[in-house]
């Protein structure tokens, strides 16, 4: 017994210890902890979405669902070759060009009017918080922070590490004007060293002027958030950008709901909705959306174009890894939404509806 109480509390220890890194951040306190508190969607000790959303569900049950991921026979999960990618310079890109190039999962840069934008970048090769696990898919990892030019507006959608990159931020510090977050995420990067005044730190419905002509709205999503044994103590959210000329919805992390619809009646012609699409399961199906749900989601959006993305770098789900572009296609195929599939690091002209894409992953094994 003695021996058993002496390796649990070594092990214990070790957690302890482990989880004191800095990478994992800091639960929010003092000021940023009361204006939690005052939050409408902050209720019994932590955040909680707008509809009853469980975060694991199904007939195998909770122990079941987790058995099935940790340990079921799972087919193509991560390609046996290269994903196939382009390299873009951003570094010289004339300011008047509007582009949007896609950097595998969640990440993304914007140029538009005049103003460059970068959303949830992970660079470090690794969506976890060790490095030797939920590793970039071969031929993903092209860019670094260092082939990025000066971030006008840096939008981070929530604080789970597939979104949150330490490495990537510590990195990106120079370079970052304003941080655009969840209400709860800035207790991270002023942990990490980032000026104050930098941190554009929202609640759902709350909006913020970045420039002129430039504004962000922070809008529900259907998720939740964490980084360490403490969920849901920072806010998961969409945002929406408005530009001089442009709207886009920028989606984060999202199961299907209704406030799609809410968002698409309150904001009309968005030029671009982007939203996840990958990484989704019948176990956790409220909290990542199906390939049929995302071109329903970008319907109620009233969206002019999608643009399907946290797919084709990480594997963080069953399914086979090219599965959520063949799935959206098969979906889409009567064309009745505007779907863009760039390859990685391929620039979109934003405003060129006519612009062309291949089916890069098929023929990838």
């Amino acid at each position: 017994m003695w021996v058993t109480l002496s390796i649990i509390g070594v092990l214990a220890i070790i957690v302890f210890v482990f989880l004191q890194q800095a990478k994992f951040g800091k639960t929010p306190a003092g000021e940023r902890l009361a204006r939690l508190q005052n939050s409408t969607h902050y209720k019994d000790g932590k955040f909680q979405n707008q509809s009853l959303t469980p975060q694991l569900t199904g007939e195998k049950g909770y122990v079941g669902v987790m058995y099935d991921f940790l340990f079921g026979d799972h087919k193509r999960v991560k390609p046996v070759g290269d994903i196939p990618s382009m390299k873009t310079d951003l570094l010289n890109l004339d300011k008047s060009e509007d582009i949007l190039v896609w950097f595998g999962h969640s990440s993304y840069f914007i140029q538009i009017d005049g103003k460059r934008i970068l959303v949830d970048p992970v660079f470090s090769g690794a969506a976890s918080p060790v490095s030797f696990t939920t590793k970039a898919f071969k031929g993903t990892d092209r860019y670094t922070v260092d082939d990025l030019p000066n971030i006008d507006y840096l939008f981070i959608s929530h604080d789970h590490w597939d979104h949150l990159d330490y490495e990537t931020i510590l990195k990106l510090k120079p370079k970052v004007g304003k941080i655009i977050c969840s209400l709860g995420v800035g207790e991270h990067f002023e942990y990490w060293g980032f000026d104050t005044s930098k941190i554009v730190e929202m609640d759902w419905d709350e909006d913020t002027t970045l420039d002129a002509g430039f504004a962000a709205y922070c809008l529900p999503a259907r998720h939740f958030s964490g980084r360490g044994l403490s969920p849901k103590q920072s806010l998961w959210s969409s945002f929406l950008l408005q530009t001089p000329t442009f709207k886009i919805y920028l989606g984060g992390d999202s199961g299907y709901d209704s406030h799609f619809a809410t968002i698409g009646k309150r904001f009309e012609d968005i030029d671009l909705a982007i939203l996840e699409n990958g990484q989704y399961g019948e176990g956790w199906k409220y909290i990542h959306m199906m390939s049929e749900q995302v071109l329903q989601a970008s319907k109620d959006l009233n969206a002019k174009r999608l643009l399907p993305v946290h797919s084709s770098k990480f594997a963080l789900s069953t399914h086979p890894w090219d599965e959520p572009l063949i799935r959206i296609t098969e979906a889409n195929k009567n064309k009745e939404q505007d779907v863009i599939t760039p390859m990685i690091g391929e620039a979109v002209h934003l405003k060129d509806s006519t612009q062309v894409f291949r089916q890069w992953w098929i023929g990838i094994d």
